[in-house]
């Protein structure tokens, strides 16, 4: 019994920030993203092991991580970091770590929450900031799930 095909794989998406990091999952059959946490950390270290127990206990065999590149595609001081925490969780958790550019993925999920307030769902100004995270990264996965957003070739 070999590996899933790879779009049967259980896949958490990761949208890493200094201070919130935004998490989203694939279901089993790997076609549908859903938000699943925003952890609050004052370093991005310490979310590295509720996430390693969250890759555990739902069997998560991808990550994809989100990269903030500069609007010239070049790669800036965020996204070297955002890459290096990246590949350590990965060789920590044994997972494939995909990475995917994240540049539209916030301004898409501040759209979404708005459209969602219009109508009429009452929300915070701090529920909304909470909820952000992890509906970025459900939108960048979601689109790498549909194929409408490629895997960034190694970089460096």
């Amino acid at each position: 019994m070999g590996l899933p095909p790879a779009d049967h794989m259980r896949t958490l998406a990761i949208d890493f920030g200094t201070r919130r990091i935004g998490l989203a999952m694939s279901d089993e059959g790997g076609r549908f993203a859903t938000p699943v946490d925003v952890l609050h950390v004052s370093s991005p270290d310490q979310a590295v092991p509720t996430i390693l127990a969250l890759i555990l206990k739902e069997g998560v065999e991808r990550l994809v991580v989100g990269l903030p590149l500069n609007m010239d595609d070049s790669i800036g001081p965020s996204a070297r970091s955002t890459m290096a925490w990246a590949r350590n969780l990965a060789i920590e958790s044994a997972t494939i770590l995909i990475f995917v550019d994240e540049r539209l993925s916030s301004f898409a999920a501040e759209q979404d929450l708005n459209d969602r307030k219009r109508g009429g769902e009452k929300m915070t100004r701090k529920q909304k900031k909470g909820k952000l995270d992890a509906l970025a990264a459900q939108g960048f996965l979601q689109a790498f799930l549909d194929g409408k957003l490629g895997a960034i070739e190694e970089l460096e």
